[in-house]
């Protein structure tokens, strides 16, 4: 599966168009922002170290579940990642 990152960038809308600095967010966009933001930093910096200590506990049941997570979770990032595209597209 491919999945993309999300990045955050810090801007300064003083030096931006006017077009752009005033472009809203719609409710329904920001909820799937900020949703595939949380599931991204869970999946890209908190699900392997939980299944590297479930593995260094030697608990094969919590690897597995975990490892079940971070897949639901990657479908997940996939689905948002759609429905972003499509709000933003329409």
């Amino acid at each position: 599966m491919n999945v993309g990152v999300v990045k955050y960038y810090v801007i300064d809308i003083n030096h931006m168009s006017s077009d752009i600095a005033t472009a809203e967010l719609s409710n329904t966009a920001y909820d799937i922002l900020k949703v595939l933001g949380k599931d991204a930093d869970f999946l890209y910096d908190t699900i392997d170290s939980y299944i590297k200590d479930a593995n260094n506990a030697g608990k094969s049941e919590l690897v597995e579940m975990w490892q079940t997570i971070k897949k639901d979770r990657q479908r997940h990032v996939h689905l948002l990642k759609e429905a972003l595209e499509k709000e933003i597209h329409g």
